[in-house]
């Protein structure tokens, strides 16, 4: 009876454990974490940034806090707490914020707490989301996928016997959003990036594709799958440019996609393509691709085995809109963008990827796309791509704002905050 009166307590005195640090912590902070050190984020542009994501590697945070606990810790701003998290990616360790904004020339100082012992969890509004879904319970037949129901996992190796349409994977492969918009690719022969604009600053892919395959083509209360990929680059596609074709990742040997962060303030999912078969050599290619709360960007972070002649990346072709180019600077990354009524509902989207001026090899097109070629480093390579849909809460409305919107983003990427940890 003892026992069993003991297990009826315990969740009980579970929440109220809880309410109780929850209580001290909102009267003194500094009793639930008492260690610390400081931070200091520069802004050294000459105008405001919003939405800036801080990033503190795990060096970083142990040369100035041996003892650091990446189990008890929060971000504070004087007497306002910024929701962080800790991000574990393999061989990216560390601590991510988001700064609402910083003033043009802004120094903002932080200060980091932590218990050295002991497990403290906060909770703070979803602002991003990475997925991904498939169906278990069934079976193959024929390359489609029979009976069963969506269930999330953290990882998935394609199934040989998957292809396009197979309807086993909700919405065709994994998702990410942030606040702003969402993204999804295709995880079969076509690896093609999709947009789904967002009508709502809440997190929605876990509504969506669960009717099956139709319903996101057409508007619903939280937006719609605003771009039609076919055999194009969509908006950030990894491809190689040969022969005049931008050729996606398409023949491989096995694709394995993990969700490698599903956190508050920055999501991210990891790709392995082994044995891509193009232009007659066989490549393997990571991507991992993460996006951070209030924005738009997604980074895509290539390690390639094998030497190609180029990784390529681009826009869909549309005849309804503007084509704009960047070959960057020292004071910006370069871009290839466009604009114009091209969503499927024909509302005005900007797409645009950003890349290093010293990638960079060449504009081009072939037959779907717009592309830009660029030259990965000892086998690494990374570039961002965006979508602003005018119909998004607080969106871009017109082709103005949208290239004043993309020449900041532009600058900010080449020129990052600066951050420095002291005692």
């Amino acid at each position: 009876m003892m026992k069993l009166k003991y297990h009826s307590m315990a969740p009980f005195l579970f929440i109220l454990m809880i309410w109780c640090m929850s209580s001290t912590f909102a009267q003194n902070p500094e009793q639930v974490f008492p260690q610390s050190f400081n931070v200091e984020v520069k802004n050294p542009l000459q105008y405001e940034r919003q939405e800036v994501m801080i990033f503190l590697p795990e060096e970083a945070l142990l040369k100035q806090a041996t003892s650091f606990n990446p189990e008890a810790f929060v971000v504070m701003a004087g007497e306002a707490e910024i929701p962080s998290q800790y991000i574990t990616e393999p061989g990216r360790a560390g601590l991510a914020f988001v700064l609402d904004q910083l003033k043009a020339k802004e120094t903002k100082k932080l200060n980091i707490r932590y218990a050295e012992e002991g497990v403290v969890k906060r909770d703070y509004p979803k602002r991003t989301q990475a997925e991904v879904s498939h169906k278990t319970g069934g079976y193959f037949k024929d390359n489609k996928y029979i009976g069963g129901e969506f269930q999330n996992v953290d990882s998935l190796r394609v199934p040989d016997e998957h292809t396009d349409h197979s309807y086993y994977i909700r919405y065709e492969g994994p998702g990410w959003e942030s606040d702003k918009v969402g993204y999804r690719y295709y995880l079969d022969w076509r690896n093609g990036i999709d947009v789904f604009g967002k009508k709502t600053d809440e997190m929605v892919l876990q509504q969506v594709g669960l009717d099956g395959f139709d319903s996101y083509h057409e508007m619903q209360p939280w937006g719609m799958d605003i771009l039609k990929v076919g055999k194009a680059l969509g908006v950030g596609s990894i491809a190689l440019f040969h022969n005049g074709q931008a050729n996606r990742i398409d023949d491989t040997d096995s694709i394995i996609t993990v969700i490698t962060e599903n956190g508050p303030v920055y999501s991210s999912v990891k790709t392995n393509y082994y044995g891509w078969n193009v232009n007659q050599q066989e490549l393997d290619v990571q991507s991992l691709l993460s996006i951070h709360a209030g924005s738009r960007l997604t980074h895509n972070r290539l390690e390639v085995k094998g030497s190609p002649e180029n990784l390529s990346t681009g826009l869909t072709k549309d005849p309804s809109t503007k084509l704009h180019q960047s070959k960057g600077s020292e004071k910006a990354f370069g871009y290839l963008a466009t604009y114009g009524p091209q969503s499927l509902n024909k509302d005005n989207v900007g797409l645009a990827v950003l890349f290093r001026p010293k990638d960079f090899i060449g504009f081009t097109e072939d037959e779907y796309s717009h592309v830009v070629k660029l030259k990965p480093n000892q086998g690494k390579l990374d570039y961002y791509f965006l979508a602003a849909w005018e119909l998004e809460k607080e969106g871009i409305r017109n082709e103005q704002e949208f290239m004043e919107y993309l020449n900041k983003k532009a600058m900010e990427l080449a020129r990052p905050v600066e951050v420095s940890t002291t005692k």
